[in-house]
């Protein structure tokens, strides 16, 4: 999931069961509704320090006048949650959605796209499986990762702070590798000793750093600064 260089209304509440008005089906609607304050995050999402408000989380949808009506869907139907994410300064900046059961109990995260370059609104697909009240919140977080690749494919090329640039790389990476999954750690390992490597050309060091497997396995296992939370 590619991160954005460069702002949460309250989700909506509902009644379980009921179906979504105007849809001719038998299936019951599964609910969105207002999940109140952030709850913990699901086990096998990446820790990060939060910091409510540095990064805005504004405009979060679907929502219905405000709150006061319910958003539904029917069950099975995947549908969109969408928000504005932003944060001042240059920093990469990525976000994703934590979708709750009518148990309260998450899923795996889901990470969000930019829908239109430069507009700074970002959605994702999710999927309510059951009828009842479902919950989902948004998380903002800076990317580190993201930033120090946007500044290396600028930087290493031009031959500007090479050795700083790689090593900043190869520590980043490190701290990344921390988070991901022993049996999966091996990739990003691996590129923090392409990094290190100074036999070989500065430019074949940093395309080891961006090879589509490490992308890969830093996309599902993130570095998440300053996560901040929707309401």
């Amino acid at each position: 999931m590619p991160a954005t260089h460069h702002s949460s209304a309250p989700p909506t509440t509902s009644a379980a069961g009921k179906q979504s008005p105007g849809r001719k089906t038998g299936k019951p609607a599964a609910d969105l509704h207002d999940p109140g304050p952030p709850r913990q995050r699901p086990a096998d999402a990446p820790a990060g320090p939060t910091a409510v408000g540095r990064i805005p989380v504004l405009d979060v949808r679907p929502v219905v006048q405000h709150g006061r009506r319910p958003a539904k869907a029917v069950t099975g139907e995947a549908f969109e949650v969408s928000a504005t994410v932003f944060r001042e300064g240059h920093d990469a900046v990525a976000a994703n959605v934590v979708l709750r059961d009518p148990e309260g109990r998450p899923g795996p995260w889901t990470p969000m796209r930019e829908l239109a370059p430069g507009t700074d609104r970002w959605g994702a697909t999710v999927t309510a499986g059951e009828p009842g009240h479902w919950t989902y919140t948004v998380e903002a977080w800076s990317d580190p990762v993201g930033t120090w690749r946007h500044h290396a494919q600028i930087k290493i090329p031009a031959g500007i702070d090479t050795d700083l640039v790689l090593e900043e790389g190869a520590r980043l990476y490190e701290r990344a590798a921390a988070g991901v999954p022993e049996e999966r750690r091996r990739a990003v390992l691996d590129a923090v000793t392409a990094l290190r490597d100074e036999s070989r050309p500065p430019a074949w060091r940093l395309a080891a750093a961006l090879s589509p497997e490490v992308e890969a396995v830093l996309t599902r296992y993130p570095v998440r600064d300053l996560v901040t939370a929707s309401e």
